[in-house]
């Protein structure tokens, strides 16, 4: 009787976990590239970026003498649920790490109008809330953080909306990352392998329209860029 019990239970948290997860929730294609062209097409936008498009593959590169890391994005219509899914690959120690953002350049609250983001190295994932964290405008927190004079409390408030999920990557092989927004919660996979989850308030933006991959700041390549909203369609903005 105590093994059926087990045995029902761990069936039953399977299901649950199928039902919160359906297959093919997020089976909208909004955007693909596969970088076989010659060049970045018409829809990739850029900021302070010398990244090319060279041999089938997007390589991040930061110039220089540029005092911000090389940014290269796509815009599209605001949505609360995405996926993005990117090959990539670290070719030396000079890649320090790149991010993949989640913003929206109409809302005002936060710096760069950014959203969330996802942060990977070789050695560590960090998943950030920047509309209620770092880069919250709101009450004039980003100003303080820049100029070093947040109080105890707005750093400890600031410690809940990061995550930092310590891994392994290795250098010079081709990974494949999958980063998702589904309500206020973000989840992480690298080679088919969920790296972790977080959850905050920020995250839960209902129209993320512009993401991006930022190199920090060189020697990271990119392949096979893939962006997918749900089913549902664009949801209504809060």
């Amino acid at each position: 009787m105590k093994m059926f019990l087990t045995l029902t239970v761990a069936s039953l948290t399977a299901i649950i976990a199928s039902a919160a997860e359906p297959a093919g929730y997020y089976s909208r294609t909004i955007f693909t590239d596969d970088f076989s062209a010659n060049g970045f097409g018409p829809r990739w936008g850029h900021y302070k970026s010398s990244s090319v498009v060279k041999d089938g593959i997007l390589i991040g590169i930061t110039a220089p003498t540029s005092d911000h890391s090389a940014v290269d994005n796509i815009r599209f219509p605001g949505e609360r649920d995405l996926e993005v899914s990117v090959k990539f690959r670290f070719t030396s120690g000079k890649a320090k790490s790149f991010n993949v953002w989640f913003d929206d350049k109409d809302y005002k609250g936060s710096h760069a109008g950014h959203i969330c983001s996802v942060s990977v190295s070789p050695t560590a994932v960090n998943i950030a809330d920047a509309k209620t964290g770092g880069f919250d405008l709101t009450g004039g927190l980003y100003d303080r953080k820049k100029a070093n004079q947040l109080t105890d409390a707005e750093k400890k408030m600031l410690a809940t909306k990061a995550k930092r999920i310590p891994t392994t990557v290795s250098l010079q092989d081709w990974h494949t990352l999958v980063v998702r927004t589904k309500g206020a919660e973000v989840s992480v996979l690298i080679d088919g392998k969920l790296i972790g989850t977080f959850e905050s308030d920020g995250i839960n933006h209902a129209t993320k329209s512009l993401v991006s991959l930022t190199t920090n700041p060189v020697d990271v390549h990119y392949d096979d860029f893939s962006l997918k909203g749900t089913g549902a369609g664009k949801v209504a903005a809060k």
